[in-house]
């Protein structure tokens, strides 16, 4: 089931618009004066009438002629200052994959741009190593946890621990959408991106294949899959609609487990704290961008 995407955001205002149609300057103001009236007022000409003008109307000896009045001409208006902080970016494309080096070694991933997707099962820590690894690089870098996401449909919200169906399965794929275009406009404006998310293996279409339509074929894909102990533990340490059933983590973790042989790279944190997880992850990063994996 899928979704339309929003409509575009309309243009910033632009200032410096034309006055209203129909607006005419005021006419000149007669000057004040004692003594007999000069006669009629010559009439004015009707409309459109462009026939030679009438001569003046005299005035009474010892008056000055009254001034003059002229419309200034019409001009815009000088355009406002911009202040609303609108600025152009670039538009987001697909993602390729990063260039390695042309020199042999290792890349220094803490200042190339790239985008990452962290896989793995609840409790497995992608979102905490996905901070960390975010806040430790050179480069600005953004992360985008696919439940964050989800959560932010608060009435209405489609809880998939009372049951899977459709409507779970739609705030799912829109999430995973908004996500993909929020990594594109990050990674447009040279920001990386690591986005973590429970794909499983047995989903492709759904999970790896929508995360590559929607971001591009150059995201870099790794999965997290600690011990099942391990994963039962830090559920246990979670509260709200994130926590599981041991039941239902133990199903999802044997799920996961059909990463093994699929060729994207896994890690095994099990004895790992997330400082140490990260550093693996670039290790990891590395030999993915010289010999990308096929998925």
């Amino acid at each position: 089931m899928q979704h339309a995407v929003g409509s575009p955001l309309p243009p910033p205002h632009q200032p410096g618009q034309e006055p209203a149609a129909g607006w005419s300057p005021g006419a000149g103001h007669q000057g004040a004066h004692s003594g007999p009236p000069a006669g009629p007022a010559p009439m004015n000409p009707p409309p459109g009438f462009a026939g030679p003008p009438g001569p003046a109307a005299p005035h009474p000896p010892g008056h000055a002629p009254a001034p003059q009045h002229h419309a200034p001409p019409q001009h815009a208006p000088a355009p406002m200052p911009d202040t609303t902080g609108h600025v152009q970016l670039p538009p987001g494309g697909p993602v390729v994959m990063p260039s390695p080096p042309p020199a042999a070694g290792t890349p220094d991933l803490t200042s190339t741009t790239l985008a990452v997707l962290l896989i793995g099962p609840a409790g497995a820590g992608k979102t905490s190593v996905a901070k960390y690894w975010a806040d430790h690089r050179r480069v600005p870098t953004a992360h985008i946890s696919l439940d964050d996401v989800r959560e932010w449909v608060r009435s209405g919200f489609a809880d998939p621990q009372s049951g899977w169906n459709d409507h779970s399965e739609a705030q799912y794929r829109l999430a995973r959408r908004t996500c993909g275009f929020a990594a594109r406009n990050f990674l447009a404006n040279g920001i990386s991106c690591i986005l973590d998310d429970a794909v499983f293996p047995d989903r492709p279409v759904v999970g790896l294949g929508g995360w590559k339509r929607h971001v591009g074929p150059g995201l870099l894909p790794v999965v997290l899959l600690p011990g099942l102990e391990i994963v039962l533990e830090r559920n246990a340490e979670r509260s709200g609609n994130r926590r599981l059933t041991d039941e239902e983590v133990a199903r999802i973790h044997g799920r996961m487990a059909g990463w093994y042989g699929s060729g994207l790279p896994i890690i095994d944190n099990s004895q790992l704290d997330v400082p140490t997880t990260a550093r693996v992850l670039d290790d990891v990063l590395a030999r993915s961008i010289a010999s990308p994996p096929q998925w």
